[in-house]
């Protein structure tokens, strides 16, 4: 009984704790990382306050829910337009890591080279927390924080992958590649395969259920369930955790009532918090001052390894890539802050003698007081000298205006939902619902006048909304053929079409849509005969560059096939986009006679006959346009 009493009593000192540090934190604009670090060190000076931290408590509990809930509200679409780029910091950038940090200890500071590359890989994972919790501040370009995040998703993995290799190479005196490599991609695809598989499982009992309490428990038991069930296969448990958040994140809120979305969005930021705060200010806590001073050389060359790397890898490695501004490189290094994972993977390490495991832990926590205290606190700064810093007076106004309005359609959902159930009367829903219905009204025309103040914001919204549609789409599809509705020919044509819009340049056809109300300056009009099963297609590839076209259809006349005459108004210098964007739509040819003209029941001009891959078209200057 006494001991269950400590234990909530402290449990309670460091909800306090994090707390009054959370208000400090805001009142004095420290990031709360690094205000949480500091209040745990003046604690264990001042209170010995004593909690100890061991590898399991880190790996076992804290390190799940905080790897889940950034897995979780990744978006895939934009994980995927930087993927080339995340992967290759990710894995080979943390094997290039693990060797240079090793080199620089060994040939600098004297360390033995199997233990050099054990901490080479023990300190490869990055724990940007601090730093994208500025980024969300400040408002920094969406794809910097998805790089910087989803790097360090993917890295924590392969970190704890290489460090187990390196430790056994250590144990056991020998280290062949082949077999080094065969293990990494077992440990590693293993846990991706069953995050995966479970992230689906739960995705689609999700969709079956409507009960939110159920909904956050199925993700609950998902985060830590995922991490479980890998490391006892001897997998990674990381990028178990990593898969089944982004499938649960992005195709498990599909199946979600927006009550569900709401309660779970809530949960995992509290729990997020929680474990961050847990983590950050036991960190604090743990910080052994006479330790660091006695290693202080040795922390100095591992920090040194550390910026050596970080610098080979963001500006070298990365250029194999995507392409990534200059501006942005800068932040990428020095964003590359160590944390939990580092910690815990040296409070793990038994291998050496006894004095190497103490200098390990010494330079493992160096390393992360460095990058925390430094990096952290001066990342604000380096934002506002490049200039990367986005978030305009406009968009703090439509973010706020968006929330209301997002918060007050849920809510109104959720009463009609329970009217429906009758949990409601009739009469209390027939007096709140116009009230309801005017403030959202009132409420999307002030988003709507937001937006209009800012054609940026717009086109971010048109793009996520047209991308939305067409995953929707293709999930409607996959549906259709897993129940027997259509042929796979038919899915697979259909398929295909609407990845030619995924694939297409989205911020071009946003600013078509912007733009559609207003009347094209035509100045030729473009004839030409498509299949039918290109129709589609092509109409589709035309509009997304806001190019007007008409279609006729035919009998296919000597062609013995159905076909179609698109009338294609093409504005003035946009011939060429046209008949790329026919190109990219139409897949079968068509050889006709130039007659054709014959049959339009006004006279043209001679036309001009250009070639594309899919159909044959006609050009003519057009002196007049007028939409009817």
């Amino acid at each position: 009984m006494d001991q269950l009493l400590q234990v909530e009593t402290l449990v309670l000192e460091l909800l306090l704790i994090v707390s009054v540090v959370a208000i400090v934190g805001r009142r004095f604009r420290l990031p709360y990382t690094v205000a949480l670090v500091l209040a745990g060190l003046a604690l264990s000076i001042r209170s010995g306050l004593d909690i100890q931290l061991t590898p399991n408590l880190i790996l076992s509990l804290f390190l799940p829910p905080l790897v889940f809930e950034a897995a979780f509200h990744l978006n895939i679409d934009e994980l995927r337009g930087s993927l080339n780029t995340i992967v290759l910091l990710a894995v080979p950038g943390v094997i290039l890591n693990m060797f240079l940090v090793g080199g620089v200890m060994t040939f600098g500071a004297g360390m033995s080279v199997p233990l050099a590359l054990v901490f080479g890989a023990l300190i490869a994972a990055t724990d940007p927390v601090a730093v994208v919790s500025i980024f969300r501040k400040l408002g920094v370009p969406k794809r910097l924080e998805v790089m910087l995040e989803g790097e360090s998703l993917l890295n924590d993995g392969t970190a704890i992958v290489i460090f187990s290799l390196a430790v056994a190479a250590l144990e056991t005196g020998e280290f062949s590649l082949v077999d080094g490599l065969v293990d990494f991609v077992r440990i590693a695809g293993g846990g991706l395969i069953i995050g995966f598989v479970l992230g689906w499982m739960v995705s689609r009992l999700i969709g079956q259920i409507d009960d939110y309490l159920v909904e956050t428990t199925l993700t609950t038991v998902l985060a830590f369930g995922s991490y479980l069930l890998a490391e006892q296969l001897h997998f990674s448990g990381v990028l178990a955790v990593v898969a089944a958040g982004l499938v649960n994140g992005n195709i498990g809120q599909r199946g979600m009532s927006p009550t569900t979305r709401i309660v779970l969005f809530n949960f995992w930021e509290y729990m997020a918090f929680l474990a961050n705060s847990a983590v950050f200010l036991i960190i604090g806590l743990q910080l052994d001052l006479p330790a660091l001073l006695n290693n202080w050389t040795m922390i100095l060359w591992a920090i040194a390894g550390v910026l050596v790397s970080r610098i080979v890898v963001i500006y070298g490695l990365s250029r194999l890539g995507q392409e990534i501004p200059l501006a942005w490189r800068h932040v990428l290094f020095w964003g590359g802050m160590r944390g939990a994972i580092a910690l815990a993977l040296a409070l793990s390490f038994s291998g050496g003698l006894r004095s190497e495991q103490q200098t390990v832990t010494a330079m493992a926590f160096g390393v992360v007081l460095f990058t925390i205290l430094g990096q952290g606190l001066t990342m604000d700064a380096l934002l506002r000298r490049l200039k990367i810093v986005v978030k305009s007076d406009e968009k703090i106004e439509y973010e706020r205006r968006h929330a209301r309005a997002l918060a007050t359609r849920a809510g109104f959902e959720h009463v009609r939902r329970l009217h429906s159930e009758g949990l409601i009367s009739s009469h209390i829903w027939e007096n709140l619902r116009p009230i309801v219905e005017q403030r959202l009204r009132a409420l999307t025309e002030a988003v709507q006048e937001a937006l209009a103040n800012s054609p940026e914001m717009e086109t971010e919204q048109l793009v996520t909304a047209r991308r939305e549609s067409l995953r929707a789409q293709r999930n409607t599809l996959t549906g259709l053929r897993r129940d027997g509705v259509i042929s796979e020919e038919t899915y697979e044509e259909l398929v295909a079409e609407i990845d030619l819009g995924l694939g297409s340049e989205v911020e071009t056809w946003a600013a078509s849509v912007m733009t559609h109300r207003e009347v094209p300056d035509v100045r030729q009009l473009l004839l030409a005969i498509v299949q039918d099963r290109d129709l589609e297609s092509a109409v589709s590839a035309l509009a997304i560059r806001n190019i007007p076209s008409t279609r006729v259809q035919s009998t296919g006349g000597f062609l013995g096939r159905a076909n179609h005459l698109l009338m294609v108004g093409v504005p003035e210098g946009r011939l060429e986009q046209a008949v790329e964007g026919l190109n990219q739509a139409c897949r079968t040819r068509i050889e006709y006679m130039s007659s054709t003209v014959e049959v339009l029941p006004f006279p043209l001009p001679m036309p001009v006959e250009i070639e594309v891959k899919g159909a044959t078209v006609f050009v003519f200057e057009v002196e007049r346009y007028e939409e009817i």
